[in-house]
């Protein structure tokens, strides 16, 4: 339970909408308790009219009256309890779906904050599961759980006491299956539990292997193993379906099981009601009053394992989404004030070395390069541009040494004006799924047509994307897979381009364009 303490500033954020879903199952509860007591006065009634030789008109039409009485306050009252059972779900409901988007959003904002080495331990399949699989279960918790724990806590208060004034040992045989169905309910819903928890750790698998295949469909189409691929998806769902197959076994005894213990109570509060009954010692239509609250109580009762599974895996899911907003960005802005970026470049001693593969990418780096001036690294494949481009966007912090902007150290210049200076074209070209005008306007969002069109000349692609049917409107599939290499390169070159950014890096964006067009 301690995992779920995260969401109570949620609570305290929609706290009238929660004390006011509390009052008004509260006052359904209320409303709910009187019907029973009439439809007994009711059968009361009839039994006494039975039991009567002669009666005469009169007596027809008081009895009439009686009925039709009861009758229209068991109405009101139903209608009532509805109206406030309507209230409640758009309370506390409403509530739960409100901390649900407030918690994705969250996760979504944590998630950006965090550096690329989280990204890089981390499948996207598992943090696209957290964010949506994890916050679902959690909102269980939220609504549902708090729903119906709140009202059986009031159901019993108001029902017990009323059944116990009727009669106390009809009360106790009539509840007595309740316990051993909540025994019963939690014993089935920690099973189920468990199951859960291995079909949602397969789910998070299978969404890996789908996200990785469709991503790096190229890939498999020009390797012709699409048949390898689908063989990897099956075996990952046939897995998934085994485990999903066993936890339906372990659900299918849970409405069984329940209606089997709730025709108990209503047998013995049949049987022993007709005793007592007999006996004089209750009404007739006490039986029915009983027989009404047992089932009134069953489904809360019940719910209580269902409930305390709920609590469970929300718990679960909680755990894993508090591990992830516990991590911490490697690179933090501890700047406030305004930076402004202009001046020489200097990389003084630099090292770095990878953690997560302990390789040492660069060592003992130092160079200048003038306000103005352009420099080209040459080296072979691993030997450290890219890094030295990371190292420079502050993706990545130096290992030793320094890299200092007009002599101020880069981490003691604001990142994000540092970042918003910056023009960077990685080697591989990432587009979005969205238009050829969106893309390049992505690198100034609030720009004008003719600086998208200058870009797109400006990187050489004008040419291309007006031959396009809807020109810079085109859509464009994920990750640019629509489009050739250079034409993405050139894409990702006027984004850049669109910025009018102070310091442009090029990282090999190049590779896939013709020597003329590069020039």
């Amino acid at each position: 339970m301690e995992s779920l303490l995260h969401l109570n500033k949620y609570f305290w954020k929609y706290r009238l909408r929660l004390i006011l879903g509390l009052i008004f199952i509260f006052i359904s509860n209320i409303f709910g308790l009187y019907p029973p007591i009439y439809i007994g006065e009711v059968f009361n009634i009839i039994s006494d009219t039975l039991n009567k030789t002669n009666y005469d008109n009169q007596f027809q039409n008081l009895i009439k009256t009686q009925l039709s009485y009861y009758v229209f306050l068991v109405l009101a009252f139903a209608v009532f309890k509805g109206l406030f059972m309507f209230f409640m779900r758009q309370t506390i409901i409403v509530m739960s779906r409100m901390i649900e988007y407030d918690l994705k959003n969250d996760i979504y904002n944590h998630y950006q904050k965090l550096s690329l080495s989280f990204y890089k331990r981390n499948k996207i399949g598992d943090l696209m599961n957290r964010i949506s699989e994890d916050v679902s279960r959690v909102r269980m918790f939220l609504g549902p759980a708090i729903l119906y724990t709140t009202n059986l806590m009031i159901s019993i208060c108001l029902i017990i006491p009323k059944m116990a004034s009727i009669s106390p040992k009809l009360t106790l045989y009539a509840l007595s299956p309740l316990p051993i169905l909540v025994i019963a309910i939690y014993k089935v819903s920690s099973v189920m539990n468990i199951k859960s928890e291995i079909v949602q750790r397969q789910l998070s698998k299978l969404s890996s292997i789908s996200q990785e295949t469709f991503s790096g469909i190229r890939v498999i189409k020009s390797y012709n193993q699409e048949k390898f691929a689908q063989n990897q998806f099956m075996e990952a769902a046939i897995d998934y379906k085994k485990k999903n197959l066993d936890l339906v076994k372990v659900n299918a005894l849970f409405f069984p099981l329940m209606i089997l213990l709730i025709g108990l109570s209503t047998l013995f509060t049949i049987y022993i009601g007709g005793l007592e009954a007999i006996a004089g010692h209750i009404q007739v239509g006490d039986i029915a009053t009983f027989v009404i609250y047992v089932n009134m109580l069953t489904w809360p009762v019940a719910s209580l394992g269902w409930v305390t599974s709920i609590v469970q895996r929300s718990a679960a899911s909680q755990e894993r989404i508090n591990e992830f907003l516990k991590e911490e960005p490697e690179i933090k802005n501890s700047i406030s004030k305004t930076s402004t970026i202009r001046g020489d470049i200097e990389f003084n001693k630099v090292s770095f070395t990878y953690p997560d593969t302990g390789i040492q990418a660069i060592k003992n780096i130092s160079f200048t390069i003038k306000e103005g001036e352009t420099l080209g690294i040459i080296g072979a494949i691993g030997s450290g541009k890219s890094t030295l481009a990371e190292l420079l966007c502050r993706m990545i912090d130096v290992e030793s040494g320094s890299i200092s902007i007009r002599g101020e150290n880069i981490k003691n210049i604001n990142l994000f004006d540092l970042r918003s200076s910056i023009g960077y074209i990685p080697q591989e070209s990432f587009l979005f799924s969205d238009s050829i005008y969106n893309n390049i306007a992505f690198g100034k969002q609030e720009c004008k047509n003719n600086e998208v069109i200058k870009a797109a000349k400006d990187a050489g692609i004008y040419n291309n994307i007006i031959q396009f049917k809807d020109q810079f409107e085109t859509m464009i599939g994920e990750r640019g897979v629509t489009l050739s290499g250079g034409q993405k390169q050139r894409l990702s070159i006027a984004r850049a381009l669109i910025r009018k950014p102070k310091l442009m890096l090029l990282d090999d964006c190049l590779s896939a364009i013709d020597t003329e067009t590069e020039e």
